[in-house]
C-alpha cells in the first residue's frame, strides 16, 4: 500500500494544509468549525456510508493536526473546543501520540481463514486432511467452510488448495505492527496497547480506512513563528525527493518564506554519532559485551529496551543526530526554537522525553511541513534562491546515509576501520520492528556476538517513516545519489568533531 497514492494521502495533506492557513491567517480560530464543510463539500459522501460520518473524521483530524485531544462518537463540541488553549508555542500535546479514530475504523478481523467461492468442492480435499484441528468441514453446497471457533490459523489448508481458493485475512494495521501492539475494542475496531506501542507509525500508513493520526505541533510552532520567535530548523537528509524540484536552496528559501530563521541539516549530527558509536563499540566490544547495537531510530530503541530489557546496555549511549544537531544549534543560538522536520512519527515521541524537549521544541514530518508550503502556496518550480540560501550546512556522505536502511551500520564500520584496521567488524540490520525482533532473538542465542546491529523500525529505513511523501524505492536512490554528491566522504572527516564534547555536555 506504501507508495501508492490515494484518497487518505489527499485527505491528511488537506488537513495540515488547512490546519497551516489557519495558523498563519491568526484571528478567530474558531473558523476552523468551518473547514470540514469545506474539505468534505455537498450532500453525497464519496468513500463513506454517508456525509456526516465523513465530516466527523475530518473533525478529529483536524483537532489531532492542532495537537487537541481526539473525542469518541459520544463526546459533544465543535472542532474548536479547547483550539484557544492549544495556540500558543508552549503548548505540548498530550498522549498518547498515535490514536484511532473509532468511527472512521471499519472494524477488520483481526485475523482469519477464509474459503472463497473459488472452491470447487474437490474429491481430495487436501485442506481437510492437513487441518491439525479438524476445523474444515464440507457443506451442503459440497464445498469446504471453516469453523472459527477451531481454526488456529496457521495456514496449512491455504498452502495445500489447487484452487488458491483459500486466504488468510489480516487487519492491515495490526500486521504492520511490529509490536503486536492493536487489538480489538468491545465494539470490534482495532484498539492500541500503549504499553506495547513504540509510536513509528506504520499503522497510521497502512489503515487503508484513514482512521489512524497521529498529533502534530504544526499550530504551535507557527504561533512561535508569528509571535516574532527566532526559529531554526534541522532537516534530516532523507527530505531529498520528498518536496518536488526542492533542492537544498530552494529549500532554504522556501522555508525563509515560511518563517524559519536558518536551516541546517541534521546529517552534520549523525557524522558525530557515527564517531560515537564506533568509541562505544571499540570501547565495549567484547570487553563489556558482546555485542552493541545503534541508538538513532527511537522506536527500535524503544523496542528493543522494552521485549529485552536486559539488552539496555548493548544500545549504544550516543546521542541521537537530531539531539546532537539540536544543542549544537541551541549552543549558537541560545534564544532560538528548534524544529527537527523529517520523516519519523517516533521523533515526535523522542522530543516529548523531558531529557530532550528542551533541546527540541517542535518536531514535524515532511508531510506536515508539505502542508505548509500548500498553506503559502510555494511552487519549487518557480522559487529563486538568494545568496544566503547556497550557504547549506550539511554533513558528509556518511551522514546523508543514515537515512536508508543499512546507512548507519555502515558509517560506523567505516569510521572504526580507520581506528583499527585490522579489527572485522560484521554488521547486520533490522528492516523494520519484525525484522528486529528476529535479530534480537538470535543475538539472545549467542549468535550474533562482535556484531554492530543496526535498527530500523520502518521497512526501507528512514526514507520510509510514516511522515514521508515520496515512494520509498524513489527516496532511496535519490538519497544514495545526494550522500555521493557530498564534499566530505567520511564522518571522521567532519570540520565539526570538535563540537562533540560540547554536544555531549
Amino acid at each position: 500500500m506504501r507508495g501508492v497514492h490515494s484518497a487518505i494521502d489527499d485527505l491528511r495533506r488537506e488537513v495540515f494544509a488547512q490546519v497551516a492557513r489557519l495558523a498563519y491567517e491568526g484571528g478567530d480560530y474558531s473558523r476552523i468549525d468551518e473547514i470540514p464543510y469545506q474539505i468534505v463539500p455537498g450532500e453525497e459522501a464519496r468513500y463513506r456510508d454517508n456525509i456526516f460520518r465523513e465530516r466527523a473524521v475530518v473533525v478529529e483530524r483536524l483537532r489531532l493536526a492542532c495537537g487537541l485531544p481526539m473525542r469518541s462518537a459520544a463526546e459533544f463540541g465543535p472542532a474548536s473546543k479547547g483550539i484557544e488553549e492549544a495556540s500558543i508555542p508552549e503548548k505540548f500535546y498530550e498522549p498518547p501520540l498515535v490514536n484511532i479514530i473509532p468511527f472512521a475504523c471499519n472494524a477488520c478481523p483481526e485475523k482469519e481463514i477464509r474459503i472463497s467461492s473459488n472452491c470447487q468442492g474437490c474429491v481430495s480435499r487436501p485442506c481437510m486432511n492437513v487441518c491439525p484441528k479438524k476445523a474444515i468441514y464440507i457443506g451442503e453446497d459440497r464445498r469446504s467452510h471453516i469453523d472459527q471457533s477451531k481454526c488456529i490459523k496457521c495456514g496449512r489448508c491455504l498452502n495445500q488448495c489447487p484452487y488458491d481458493a483459500i486466504s488468510r485475512m489480516e487487519r492491515p494495521c495490526a500486521a504492520a505492527c511490529g509490536m503486536d501492539a492493536i487489538g480489538s475494542d468491545e465494539y470490534g475496531r482495532a484498539k492500541i496497547d500503549y504499553d506495547k506501542c513504540v509510536s513509528c507509525g506504520m499503522c497510521l500508513v497502512n489503515c487503508p480506512f484513514g482512521a489512524i493520526a497521529d498529533k502534530s505541533q504544526i499550530f504551535q510552532l507557527i504561533q512561535a513563528m508569528r509571535q516574532g520567535d527566532k526559529v531554526i530548523a534541522l532537516v534530516a537528509p532523507a527530505f531529498v525527493n520528498q518536496f518536488k524540484g526542492a533542492t537544498p536552496p530552494k529549500l532554504k528559501k522556501a522555508m525563509r518564506i515560511l518563517g524559519f530563521s536558518d536551516v541546517v541539516e541534521v546529517a552534520i549530527g549523525a557524522d558525530l554519532c557515527t564517531v560515537e558509536e564506533a568509541h562505544d563499540f571499540l570501547e565495549n566490544v567484547p570487553k563489556n559485551i558482546p555485542w552493541m547495537a545503534t541508538s538513532c531510530c527511537p522506536a527500535w530503541s524503544v523496542m528493543a529496551k522494552t521485549l529485552y530489557p536486559e539488552f539496555s546496555d548493548r544500545i549504544s549511549m550516543a546521542l541521537t543526530p537530531m539531539v546532537i544537531t539540536a544543542r549544537l544549534v541551541k549552543k549558537d543560538h541560545p534564544d532560538a526554537r528548534v524544529v527537527f522536520v523529517g520523516p519519523c512519527a517516533a521523533k515526535k515521541l523522542e522530543a516529548s522525553r523531558r531529557s530532550v524537549r528542551s533541546d527540541v521544541d517542535f518536531v514535524l514530518t515532511f508531510e506536515e511541513l508539505n502542508g505548509m508550503f500548500t498553506a503559502k502556496e510555494i511552487d519549487f518550480n518557480t522559487i529563486t534562491p538568494d545568496e544566503c540560501d547556497l550557504d547549506f550546512t550539511t554533513g558528509t556522505a556518511s551522514g546523508r546515509g543514515f537515512a536508508v536502511v543499512g546507512g548507519v551500520a555502515g558509517a560506523v564500520k567505516e569510521y572504526i576501520s580507520r581506528l583499527d584496521p585490522e579489527l572485522e567488524v560484521k554488521t547486520e540490520f533490522g528492516d523494520g520492528l519484525k525484522e528486529c525482533k528476529k535479530m534480537l532473538l538470535f543475538a539472545k542465542k549467542g549468535m550474533r556476538d562482535g556484531y554492530l546491529l543496526e535498527g530500523m523500525a520502518c521497512p526501507g529505513g528512514c526514507v520510509a517513516g510514516a511522515g514521508t511523501i515520496a515512494p520509498v524505492v524513489q527516496a532511496t536512490a535519490a538519497v544514495n545519489q545526494y550522500a555521493a554528491s557530498a564534499e566530505i566522504r567520511s564522518a571522521g572527516d567532519s570540520p565539526l568533531l570538535a563540537r562533540l564534547k560540547e554536544a555531549e555536555k
